[in-house]
C-alpha cells in the first residue's frame, strides 16, 4: 500500500516537463493574450489568493464569533433553500420522497458513497478524504497547483466527487425532516475532518476554482439547513466560514478564462454568488456578488444559445449549468423580488428547448459528454434526468411549466416551496403560463439540432458545431449524426460518454466519429483530438437547408478536407411524403480512393436480423424497424458487438461503464464520389424492398418498392434541399 501511494505522489506532482508537454498541445487552441495570462499565473506565488477570514467577517475574538453565529441563527431576511418551515410542508405533501431521502442520509452516515458506475464504498474511520479506495490511491498532501491530475494512477473524478461534499444537504434535510441529531452530528463530524485534512490551497480537493465553487454551494446550503442545530458551535462556524471565504476568493481570482471559460466558469461564479448572497455580513460580499452576477449574466447568454441549446453541445452539461444559474436566480428572487433577466431568460429558453426534444414520452437526448454533475443535491436520485431537471425549473417560478415533459422530484418540491414562500411574503412573482403543447418538430439553428416526429418515431440530426470555444472539451465528433427512437426508447442513438479518466481507451472511442450514426472516412475522426478534453481541429458544418414543412434536412461538413482529395461529407435526411419512411442519403465527394463507412449504433435492447440488403431491428423479438442499405459502389456489412479491439459496439448508460450492443456498419472502399442510401421503415407496415441508388453528374437517383408502389426520389446536388418525389405502380407486383 505504501509503495503504491508513493508512486502516485511521484507521478501526480507536476514537473516542469509534464506541464510543458500539456501546454504544448493546448497552445494550439490559445490566442496570444491567453498565453501571456497563463504564463503570469504560472509565475504567481502559491496560495496568493488566501484572505484573512476574521477581518472579512469583522470578528477578531471568540465572543464576536459567538455573536456572529447568533445573528446567523436568527436571520430571517437572507434567502435560504433549506429551512424547517419548508421541510414541514414537504414532509406533509411528499412523504414517500422524504422517506427515500432519509434512506440516502442513513447511507451517508455509515458513510457509504457511490459515484458513477463504480460500486458503493463504505469509508473507514477515521475518514481520509484524499484516499480513493476504488483505485487504492492516496492523493498527495502538497500544494494543489503542483498536482497533475492528468497523470495520477486513480480516477480523479471519483475523489473530486467525494470532496464536493454534496451529501451534506442530504444530511441537513434528514435532520430537518426528523429532528434526529445523528444526522447533524455526522454532517459536522465530516466537515471537521474534511477541514482538518484539506487546508485551502492544499491537496486534490482544491485543484482548481471549479471544485471549490461547486463544493461551496453544498456547504452553504447545508449550513443554512443546520443553522439551529446544537452541533453548530462558534468554533465550527468560524472554520466553515473560512472555507467559504477562501473558496470565494479562489473562485474570484482563479476563475476560468479564455478557452477554458466553459461550464467551469459558471460553476465558479455560481459558487461565488451563493456565498455572497447567503453571507451578506462578509465585508467583501457586495463586491463579490456584483462580480459574480455580472459574469453569470454574460455566460448565461453565451452558453445557453438564443434557441435554448447549450453551447457546449453536451446535454448533460446544459442541465448542469442551467441548475447552477437557477440556484442563483432563485436566491436573488427571494431576496429582491426579481432576478436578473439574462439569468431567468436562460433558464426559460433552455427549458423550452429540452421539453421540445423529450416531448411527452420520448427518450432523453444523449449527445456530447455527461459526467452526471449536480449543482446541488436535494434528492436521493443518483443521476439527474432531464425530466427531473424540467420539474425543477418549472417549479422555480419563472412562468415555465412544461408539465408534459417534467417529473416531480424532491428537488422540485424544495424549489416549489421556495417559490410559494416568496408569494406568501408578497414578493413579486412571475406570471405562470399554462402548459405548452409538445412541439412535433424543431430546428434549433444556433445549437444545430433538428427534431422531426412521424408515425410514433422521433428522428434527430446534428447539424451543429463540435463544441464550445477553441477546445470544445465536451463535444463529440458526431457532425450530421442521426438518432431514431419510438415510444419505448432509443433504437439508433448516441452511445454515451463511457469514461473520463478511468478507462482512457473508452474515452477516445466513445467520442470518436465511428461510434456515432454518421459517416467516417479512412477510419479518421471528423475533428482532430489533442487530448481527452481537447480538440485541436474542429470539423466545420454548413447547413444548406432545413425545411420542416417538407421534412428535409440538407447539410455538409468539411472535417475530412485534410485528407488526400479534400473530402466532403454531405447528408440529406428526408421524410417520404405520405409515408412513415425516413431516407438518409450520404454523398462523399473529393478525389482518390477512400474507405467510407456508415455507422448505426443501436440501443442494447435492440437485436438484429440480417437481410441480404439490410437489417431488421427487433425489440424483445418483435420487429420494429427495417433498415435497407444501398450505394453507388460495392458495400459490405461490418457489424460489431462488444468489440474490444475496434472499440465498437458499446453503449454507456453511466460514466465509467459500458455494455455490449450492436453497431451496424456499411463500408465501401472506392474512388470518390460515392453515394450511400439508408432507408428506415416501420416493420409493422408494408415491407420495403429493392433499395437502389445511382449518381449521375449532379443528380442522385433513389428508388425502392413497397407493395405495389415504387417510390422514387431525385436529388439535385447543385441546389439546397432540392428533392423531388414520384410514386408509380409497380407493374411486376
Amino acid at each position: 500500500m505504501a509503495s503504491r501511494h508513493h508512486s502516485l505522489k511521484q507521478s501526480a506532482v507536476t514537473t516542469f516537463g509534464a506541464k510543458f508537454g500539456w501546454y504544448g498541445r493546448r497552445l494550439l487552441t490559445m490566442e496570444p493574450k491567453e498565453i501571456l495570462w497563463r504564463l503570469h499565473r504560472m509565475s504567481a506565488p502559491r496560495n496568493s489568493t488566501l484572505v484573512d477570514t476574521d477581518a472579512v467577517m469583522g470578528c477578531s475574538s471568540r465572543a464576536q464569533w459567538e455573536e456572529a453565529l447568533q445573528a446567523f441563527r436568527t436571520d430571517t431576511e437572507t434567502p435560504a433553500l433549506l429551512d424547517s418551515r419548508k421541510a414541514d410542508l414537504i414532509a406533509q405533501t411528499a412523504p414517500d420522497s422524504v422517506a427515500r431521502l432519509i434512506d440516502a442520509a442513513q447511507l451517508a452516515c455509515k458513510p457509504t458513497f457511490q459515484f458513477f458506475s463504480y460500486p458503493p464504498i463504505t469509508l473507514r474511520h477515521p475518514l481520509d478524504w484524499n484516499y480513493d479506495p476504488i483505485s487504492d490511491v492516496h492523493w498527495p498532501a502538497v500544494s494543489s497547483g503542483r498536482i497533475n491530475h492528468r497523470v495520477g494512477l486513480g480516477d480523479v473524478k471519483w475523489i473530486w466527487e467525494l470532496n464536493r461534499l454534496q451529501h451534506l444537504p442530504i444530511l441537513a434535510q434528514a435532520w430537518l425532516f426528523t429532528g434526529e441529531d445523528h444526522f447533524s452530528r455526522t454532517a459536522f463530524s465530516h466537515l471537521d475532518s474534511w477541514i482538518a485534512q484539506n487546508p485551502p490551497g492544499s491537496g486534490i480537493a482544491w485543484r482548481g476554482a471549479f471544485e471549490a465553487g461547486i463544493r461551496a454551494i453544498s456547504i452553504a446550503v447545508a449550513l443554512q439547513g443546520f443553522r439551529h442545530s446544537e452541533e453548530l458551535t462558534a468554533d465550527r462556524f468560524r472554520k466553515i466560514i473560512n472555507v467559504l471565504v477562501q473558496s470565494a476568493s479562489i473562485c474570484c481570482s482563479d476563475r476560468s478564462r479564455y478557452s477554458s471559460a466553459n461550464n467551469h466558469l459558471i460553476g465558479e461564479m455560481a459558487g461565488l454568488a451563493v456565498i455572497s448572497i447567503v453571507l451578506p455580513q462578509l465585508a467583501t460580499s457586495s463586491v463579490w456578488e456584483r462580480e459574480a452576477i455580472s459574469a453569470l449574466c454574460a455566460e448565461a447568454s453565451n452558453q445557453i444559445l438564443p434557441d435554448g441549446a447549450g453551447a457546449e453541445q453536451a446535454v448533460g452539461y446544459q442541465v448542469f449549468i442551467v441548475e447552477l444559474i437557477n440556484i442563483v436566480a432563485v436566491l436573488l428572487f427571494i431576496r429582491d423580488g426579481a432576478a436578473p433577466k439574462p439569468l431567468v431568460e436562460a433558464v426559460r429558453r433552455s427549458t423550452r428547448f429540452l421539453a421540445a426534444i423529450v416531448g411527452a414520452g420520448d427518450s432523453a437526448p444523449r449527445y456530447g459528454d455527461d459526467d452526471e454533475g449536480f449543482a446541488v443535491r436535494l434528492g436521493p436520485a443518483p443521476v439527474r434526468t432531464i425530466r427531473d431537471h424540467l420539474g425543477i425549473t418549472g417549479a422555480s417560478g419563472w412562468g415555465i411549466t412544461e408539465f408534459h415533459a417534467a417529473s416531480d422530484s424532491l428537488d422540485a418540491q424544495w424549489f416549489r416551496a421556495v417559490a410559494n414562500e416568496a408569494r406568501d411574503r408578497s414578493v413579486r412573482t412571475e406570471q405562470v403560463v399554462t402548459d405548452s403543447e409538445p412541439l412535433a418538430q424543431l430546428y434549433a439553428n444556433e445549437g444545430g439540432l433538428v427534431v422531426m416526429r412521424r408515425g410514433g418515431h422521433r428522428i434527430t440530426m446534428d447539424v451543429g458545431p463540435l463544441g464550445y470555444l477553441s477546445i470544445a472539451a465536451h463535444g463529440h465528433a458526431d457532425s450530421l449524426a442521426i438518432t431514431l427512437s419510438d415510444c419505448d426508447g432509443d433504437l439508433i442513438g448516441d452511445p454515451g460518454t463511457g469514461s473520463y479518466y478511468g478507462h482512457p481507451e473508452w474515452r477516445a472511442a466513445m467520442r470518436a466519429t465511428a461510434a456515432h450514426a454518421t459517416v467516417s472516412v479512412d477510419g479518421r475522426d471528423q475533428s482532430v483530438a489533442g487530448g481527452p478534453f481537447l480538440w485541436v481541429r474542429h470539423a466545420k458544418t454548413r447547413v444548406r437547408a432545413v425545411d420542416l414543412a417538407r421534412g428535409v434536412v440538407d447539410a455538409e461538413h468539411y472535417g475530412y478536407r485534410q485528407l488526400h482529395g479534400r473530402v466532403t461529407h454531405r447528408r440529406w435526411l428526408t421524410v417520404a411524403p405520405d409515408d412513415n419512411a425516413y431516407l438518409i442519403v450520404d454523398l462523399v465527394t473529393g478525389a482518390g480512393v477512400h474507405e467510407v463507412k456508415n455507422s448505426w449504433p443501436l440501443h442494447p435492447s435492440v437485436s438484429i436480423q440480417h437481410l441480404n440488403d439490410g437489417h431488421v431491428l427487433q425489440r424483445s423479438g418483435v420487429p420494429v424497424i427495417k433498415l435497407l442499405h444501398a450505394a453507388t459502389a460495392p458495400i459490405a456489412c461490418a457489424d460489431s458487438r462488444g468489440d474490444e479491439e475496434m472499440q465498437l459496439g458499446w453503449w454507456s448508460n453511466r460514466l465509467e461503464s459500458r455494455i455490449p450492443t450492436w453497431w451496424l456498419g456499411t463500408v465501401s472502399t472506392t474512388s470518390l464520389p460515392v453515394a450511400m442510401a439508408t432507408l428506415m421503415v416501420p416493420a409493422n407496415g408494408i415491407a420495403a424492398t429493392d433499395l437502389k441508388i445511382a449518381l449521375q453528374n449532379t443528380r442522385v437517383f433513389i428508388q425502392w418498392s413497397r407493395g405495389n408502389q415504387q417510390h422514387s426520389a431525385i436529388i439535385d446536388t447543385r441546389h439546397s434541399a432540392a428533392i423531388s418525389w414520384s410514386d408509380t405502380e409497380n407493374r411486376e407486383a
